[in-house]
């Protein structure tokens, strides 16, 4: 068998081309073959036995192919050992081979070092608290790094020159990536000003009306933050721009269990005026109005009582107006209502008056933070002011409309009288 393998070599050495053509294949197909053992048999044969263990049944550990990628190199290593052996090839080509499979390995533990990233970030996404730090804009800046010390790596390695060389280089080229590398650099100090200082999160409902962003965070990511807004649109907005652009999030309100109403009713002016004594005995038979009003009669009364003969004057004593009771009357109904939150801000107030009426402004909380509960208990609660407004003698202020030009001329409806034989022969 030895005689026979050295007579063939014998004879192979009188054709170089074919030797050199024999032994190419010769390495191709054993790379292949080892290729087609580690993947098909030690990387199956290995996740049969990750699937044994809680570790291995998990579905992102089988996607990441880490394992995959790294059974790459063998093939990769057995070229670049096996190119040496091959006769008669040109020292340049040997050379070019092993600095192209060095390269493909850098690149090839380059992509597993990065898909390993991306597996502790969506392992660490499985935390409860991960939305509270979020570690993916920190996972991105190491990818970055370390496909930037692989690109230097594989240059030097094509090139077969030391790598110090290009980094020596890089000194002179830093304003260039600097400039090239801005957006990312400024992405990188938002993210760890954001992170550090718990600006935002995923799940925080922000609004940022110069973007037309208002909905919830639902990524935050090295350059940029998705925000799904309600209109189930996504808005992509820089990471940067949450520290130089103002915003407004809204997670404390919803940390606090109360959502605010701040809303006013204009009434007309020219409705508000004092209420009669029968006026008063049927607003003091209202449930939330009879201790009010028999307090504020006893109050009016010993201060008009000091008064003496100038109370004969109407004008110079207190009396109750209609204006004044109403707005005990809302700060009451709020303070009995079962969806206003007892425990906070709760105010009933006039604002400065405008051409549109008078403002009486409702300020307080409810005790839920969810929109639809929100927005029934607001409605719920001026519906009934609207409704009971007229039981103090006030009006709500409206522009007028066209049927208030039409009341005003009350005949403009009425048919056309047929003209007299008089008006006609004149």
């Amino acid at each position: 068998m030895k005689e026979q393998y050295q007579a063939t070599l014998a004879w192979l050495q009188q054709y170089p081309e074919l030797h050199t053509l024999i032994s190419l294949c010769l390495l191709l197909f054993g790379a292949w073959i080892a290729n087609w053992v580690v993947k098909r048999i030690l990387v199956r044969g290995l996740y049969r036995a990750l699937r044994s263990t809680s570790i291995g049944q998990d579905k992102v550990l089988g996607d990441s192919h880490v394992v995959r990628r790294l059974a790459n190199i063998v093939p990769a290593l057995i070229l670049t050992s096996g190119i040496k052996v091959i006769p008669h090839l040109p020292e340049a080509v040997v050379t070019v081979v092993q600095n192209v499979c060095s390269a493909f390995i850098i690149l090839t533990i380059a992509l597993a070092i990065g898909g390993v990233l991306n597996l502790i970030n969506m392992l660490y996404q499985r935390r409860p608290d991960a939305h509270l730090k979020p570690i993916k804009g920190y996972i991105q800046v190491v990818t970055i790094v370390i496909y930037a010390i692989a690109a230097i790596l594989m240059v030097a390695a094509l090139i077969d020159r030391s790598p110090l060389i290009l980094l020596s280089g890089l000194g002179a080229m830093a304003a260039v990536l600097m400039l090239i590398f801005q957006d990312t650099l400024l992405s990188l100090v938002a993210s760890v000003q954001i992170s550090s200082s718990d600006i935002i999160r995923v799940g925080d409902w922000i609004e940022m009306p110069q973007l037309n962003a208002d909905g919830d965070v639902i990524d935050i990511a090295l350059h940029t933050v998705k925000v799904q807004n309600f209109d189930k649109t996504i808005t992509t907005i820089p990471t940067k721009r949450f520290i130089s652009d103002p915003f407004k999030n809204y997670r404390g309100m919803q940390e606090s269990g109360g959502r605010r109403i701040k809303r006013s009713i204009y009434l007309d002016q020219t409705s508000v005026r004092f209420l009669s004594p029968d006026e008063i005995a049927r607003l003091q038979r209202f449930l939330l109005l009879g201790q009010y009003l028999s307090s504020k009669q006893s109050e009016l009364l010993s201060w008009n009582t000091e008064l003496a003969e100038a109370a004969q004057e109407p004008a110079n004593t207190r009396r109750v107006t209609n204006i004044g009771t109403f707005r005990a009357y809302v700060e009451l109904y709020l303070r009995q209502h079962r969806g206003i939150n007892q425990n906070m801000t709760l105010l009933v107030r006039q604002l400065q008056p405008t051409a549109d009426g008078l403002p009486l402004e409702l300020y307080c909380f409810t005790n839920t933070v969810a929109w639809a509960a929100y927005e029934g208990y607001q409605s719920d609660i001026f519906d009934h002011l609207l409704a009971i407004l007229p039981e103090f003698g006030l009006r709500v202020f409206q522009h007028p409309s066209g049927a208030d030009m039409r009341e005003l001329r009350p005949n403009s409806h009425a048919p056309a009288q047929p003209a007299s034989a008089a008006q006609l022969q004149s």
